[in-house]
């Protein structure tokens, strides 16, 4: 029974590790690109979190912390993890969510290219990790 649960907590470990870096690239590339990021979380939250950035525990604990504009995150439900990006309308938003006008800091007021790279950005992050690994594998 304890070999299951240890083999369990190895998968979640490192799909966790890739998923950390595929919403890490979605994530570098908005914030090359000057899309304001809103959420950064790994796995979903559904009605709570384990841990966020606007803890009140967690501003207590770290008050030097000071990222206004994206809040970090950890959720119960270790199924994948998402970044909320400003501006783009996805299954959780709807477009008349999103004011008129298209603000600067938004997806939608990007150019085709920049959305692009914000889009394939995790896929393109993961790849590169893949060849990462593969290396280092061969060198070993």
């Amino acid at each position: 029974m304890e070999i299951v649960l240890i083999k369990a907590l190895q998968l979640i470990c490192c799909l966790s590790l890739l998923v950390f870096v595929h919403e890490g690239g979605h994530f570098l590339f908005a914030k090359f690109s000057g899309v304001k990021v809103e959420k950064f979380y790994l796995f979903f939250n559904p009605y709570f979190h384990l841990f966020s950035t606007r803890d009140a525990w967690f501003t207590r604990l770290f008050p030097y912390f000071k990222d206004n504009e994206t809040e970090y995150g950890i959720g119960w439900l270790p199924l994948g993890g998402y970044v909320s990006i400003a501006g783009m309308v996805d299954e959780t938003k709807d477009a008349t969510d999103l004011p008129s006008e298209p603000q600067p800091w938004e997806f939608r007021s990007k150019n085709v290219w920049q959305r692009l790279c914000i889009i394939i950005g995790g896929i393109l992050v993961n790849f590169v990790a893949a060849l990462l690994i593969f290396g280092m594998i061969l060198f070993h």
